[in-house]
């Protein structure tokens, strides 16, 4: 469907007069705690938001038995999914004449480090000129706005999308993606999903996949008097994610690299993310642990990361003289996400350049992320084309997270603007 002149001005303007109810939105939300298994009092918001926006509701608790023997299941990083439920707002218009649509977001935020190295707290919502401070803001509960305000900019000018829309939010994106695959174990499909991540406006071409693991490491204890009769397995633990650093430099090599990485700086990164170990300072510390994380390209299979690691870590074991006699165990929790690429001409993401330049007269960039995020469920599992079009941020995963109002008013309005031209309208 083309939009015509007056009708993109119109929808403009009605996003544009719910600006101060989306800060509202927001700033509840971001005052809900929805750390790992404290999602409940951000999702009972949501699924008042769903309700207050006249759409039908599907809340239900993430069920491990029911996605564990599905691609794309990550082990769970806690296990009880209890009273921890996704939220699912359903569209159904009269008479189906346009594209259906998927606007999904992970309501979950990642820890916050010492609150007291917050200005004025992490779950206190603060704004600064045009920004909006706190956990979650950037990350991603500014989108989550965004695709709300979308679809009642329509219904304040009387319309609503001709074909089915489903607005999700989910548990877990950042650290397995269970959320979004019992999405998809739940029969929710459609024509397209956007996710609106907050990449500054750019357009998500590509991601890497990510894998979390851990390495238990048992070494020898020993008293101070003697370190040599010992096998420090703190220092054998760093040692061994210096092999697995040279793994990382391995696929940062220029003829390594997926086609979409070749220009990028350094696309991989493993990084050494939780340090466990020892047991009494005057002891050579007998047990240690690291929680590592790492990034890998798009047509790599977890099979195959997962055994050039241990390959790495087995000849680190065999070769260094500080890990002989060390027991080493490889374990593996959390994300086991494979990478993704979706076609730049895919009618998606053309949809949505052009929405975007209707609204900021500039064309959109694309993106070959670094990161993982939910759309791989859609594109490799779902049969539904995907992408990340979402508001500029900043601090993300660091103190004093902050996020762009005017970029998540923006991107309410291209995403109102897609929305009518993709699904179609219809009166209410």
């Amino acid at each position: 469907m083309t939009l015509d002149t007056g009708l993109v001005a119109e929808i403009r303007a009605a996003v544009r007069a719910l600006q101060g109810a989306g800060l509202g939105h927001l700033s509840a939300l971001v005052a809900a705690d929805s750390t790992l298994g404290r999602e409940a009092a951000a999702q009972d918001l949501m699924a008042a938001r769903f309700s207050d926006l006249g759409l039908a509701l599907d809340r239900f608790e993430v069920d491990p038995a029911l996605i564990r023997d599905l691609p794309g299941f990550s082990p769970p990083v806690i296990e009880d999914y209890g009273g921890r439920e996704n939220v699912v707002g359903l569209h159904r218009p009269h008479a189906q004449k346009g594209q259906s649509l998927i606007l999904n977001g992970h309501i979950d935020v990642v820890p916050t480090g010492p609150a007291d190295l917050w200005t004025g707290g992490p779950f206190v919502p603060r704004l600064d000129g045009d920004r909006l401070y706190g956990r979650g803001a950037g990350d991603m509960k500014a989108g989550i706005v965004a695709y709300t305000l979308a679809f009642e900019a329509l219904r304040a000018l009387g319309l609503q999308p001709a074909a089915p829309v489903i607005l999700q939010s989910v548990i877990e994106e950042e650290c397995t993606g269970n959320g979004a695959l019992a999405c998809l174990a739940r029969g929710y499909r459609a024509d397209a999903a956007i996710i609106p991540e907050p990449f500054d406006q750019s357009l998500l071409v590509a991601q890497l996949g990510v894998m979390w693991l851990t390495v238990e490491v048992v070494g020898r204890p020993a008293h101070v008097l003697d370190t040599a009769a010992g096998i420090n397995a703190i220092e054998a633990a760093h040692a061994l994610f210096g092999a697995l650093r040279g793994l990382e430099a391995a696929w940062n090599e220029p003829g390594f690299r997926h086609a979409c990485y070749g220009d990028h700086r350094h696309p991989v990164n493993f990084n050494l993310g939780r340090v466990e170990g020892g047991e009494w300072p005057s002891s050579v510390p007998c047990a240690a642990r690291i929680d590592v994380r790492v990034g890998f390209y798009p047509g790599m299979t977890i099979a195959a990361v997962k055994q050039a690691l241990e390959a790495a870590i087995a000849q680190a074991v065999a070769t260094d003289p500080g890990l002989r006699g060390a027991r080493v165990t490889v374990r593996y929790r959390g994300f086991q996400a494979e990478g993704c690429t979706i076609d730049p001409q895919d009618p998606l993401l053309e949809g949505l350049r052009r929405a975007h330049v209707q609204v900021s007269a500039k064309p959109l960039a694309d993106l070959a992320s670094t990161a993982t995020t939910d759309a791989r469920f859609f594109i490799l599992y779902g049969d539904t084309p995907a992408t990340c079009y979402g508001p500029t941020a900043g601090s993300i995963h660091g103190i004093d997270e902050w996020v762009s109002i005017p970029s998540m008013m923006e991107v309410a309005e291209v995403l109102a603007l897609f929305m009518a031209a993709w699904c179609g309208l219809e009166q209410r």
